[in-house]
């Protein structure tokens, strides 16, 4: 074996085997980041930017006369575009959740942590407010200048203009936030006049403070300490799962060199050691020494090296977005059932879901047997049972409900009178199902509750339920 198949066979078990010592309980200091362009950086912007406008954009759009999302907590409404949801809905809230969860885990197992890189609202929020400090204090050297420096009116403005710009965007966070819980038209008016509700105020002013605390001052210890998705994502990972590898092979021995030199004939590889990958990290990591948890995958280390490599006459990708098999074997499996296994499950789960969602009606009747009562009635020649009806109309619409009740026998309905139910009320009738007791060949009896909107025949409910009669 030669000597520079040693060397790189020595540097890959040192990648491999190195060991990190960190304590948690010990400030890492604060990060100053590079300001880089590149692919990745447009990426971020251009994922980042689509997804704040829906965010802030979505409360102030109207449809039917009320916000096209609006979480009503106190009269228990859920209203998401065209549909209405309510308490008896949460197993569909559930089932988003599980789905949202599952299709993370199998964006995972494909291309790493690309949702905490890209869309993560920790990272575009971070992202907002590194861009302002960019703006007020300058790149990375500058900043790091300005505040070695004593207090001046020059740093002071400068600073004063960055954490404005700061509260700015906590502020409209805030208020955009608690917009999906209350119409924000009616709580921007209060708020300025002074006259909103102090619970709804004083949640404004919590996630505002939350917003500058978080993407202002812990940014990424939120990703490192508090997320619980960068302590698990190790076990989803493979030897295939595309993410931000450092080409070891090809870079290493690292080291300073002269434009043109002949480093290769002195046993160095193309990375230059200029530490830029480190200076343009969010996380404050070395991408150099592996992959390591608090990695994001946001790609910003690969558009800095590939600047590099541009200007000192190298070929790109020394850091980019590989596997571990092909920086080793030079192989990768894309298509490999652990990976298929999800995307199936993924897409049985969500065709499940948009069937029962597209097929639901918003109607909801319960009929329940009234306790109260005997078990049945003797009256005159009929057996009588008591009910009570209740009917919620999640339809956009007011509605007024015809009830009819069918079954084996000829069963009639008392003590109904279709009334109009407002969009979002419950209304509980008590009813009386009567039958001739001549008829009855049992206890024990079907009978069912049809219930129709009368200006919209195809908003209809049918519910079964028994019909006590005594025994024969």
């Amino acid at each position: 074996m030669s000597e520079q198949s040693s060397n790189e066979q020595r540097t890959a078990d040192q990648q491999e085997e190195k060991i990190r010592y960190v304590d948690i309980y010990q400030s890492s200091g604060r990060i100053y980041t590079r300001k880089i362009s590149g692919f990745f950086q447009s990426l971020r912007r251009y994922t980042g930017i689509p997804l704040i406008a829906g965010y802030l954009l979505m409360p102030w759009f109207v449809i039917d006369g009320r916000p096209a999302m609006l979480f009503d907590l106190p009269e228990r409404q859920f209203h998401i575009l065209w549909l209405t949801f309510g308490p008896q809905d949460a197993m569909l809230l559930s089932w988003l959740l599980i789905i949202a969860a599952f299709g993370l885990f199998t964006v995972t197992v494909m291309v790493g942590r690309v949702w905490c890189g890209f869309t993560c609202p920790q990272t575009v929020w971070t992202m907002m407010y590194i861009w302002a400090e960019h703006f007020f204090e300058g790149d990375r050297n500058a900043r790091m200048k300005l505040d070695k420096e004593p207090m001046s009116l020059r740093k002071f403005s400068k600073k004063f203009g960055k954490h404005f710009m700061w509260v700015t965007i906590a502020l409209i966070t805030g208020i955009t936030f608690i917009g999906y819980f209350t119409p924000i038209r009616e709580l921007i008016t209060g708020l300025v006049t002074l006259d909103a509700n102090p619970i709804a105020a004083f949640w404004v002013l919590f996630f505002a403070v939350g917003t500058y605390m978080n993407a202002g001052y812990l940014r990424e210890q939120v990703c490192k300490y508090m997320c619980p998705y960068a302590r698990f994502q190790s076990v989803m990972y493979d030897q295939d799962t595309l993410t931000v590898f450092y080409d070891f092979k090809r870079g290493e021995t690292r080291g300073p060199r002269k434009p043109k030199e002949d480093y290769k004939a002195e046993g160095k590889g193309d990375c230059i050691d200029c530490s830029w990958c480190v200076q343009v990290c969010p996380v404050d990591i070395d991408i150099r020494d592996g992959v390591q948890y608090e990695c994001i995958d946001c790609g910003l280390c690969v558009d800095a090296c590939n600047s590099v490599m541009d200007k000192m006459g190298y070929e790109r990708g020394l850091i980019r977005f590989t596997t571990e098999d092909a920086i080793k074997n030079g192989t990768t499996h894309v298509f490999r059932p652990r990976l298929l296994g999800y995307a199936l499950a993924m897409v049985a789960m969500i065709s499940v879901f948009a069937y029962t969602v597209s097929s639901r009606v918003p109607l909801k009747v319960d009929v329940l047997r009234d306790r109260g009562a005997n078990m049945y009635r003797v009256v005159g020649d009929d057996i009588q049972n008591v009910y009570t009806l209740k009917i919620l109309n999640l339809d956009p619409e007011d509605q007024i409900y015809n009830v009819t009740v069918t079954g084996d026998h000829t069963y009639s309905l008392g003590g109904y009178r279709p009334a109009l139910i407002e969009q979002g009320e419950l209304l509980s009738f008590p009813v009386r199902v009567s039958v001739p007791r001549d008829e009855l060949t049992s206890s024990q009896n079907k009978v069912t509750f049809y219930v129709e909107a009368q200006d919209k025949p195809e908003l209809n409910v049918t519910v079964e339920t028994s019909f006590i009669g005594p025994s024969q």
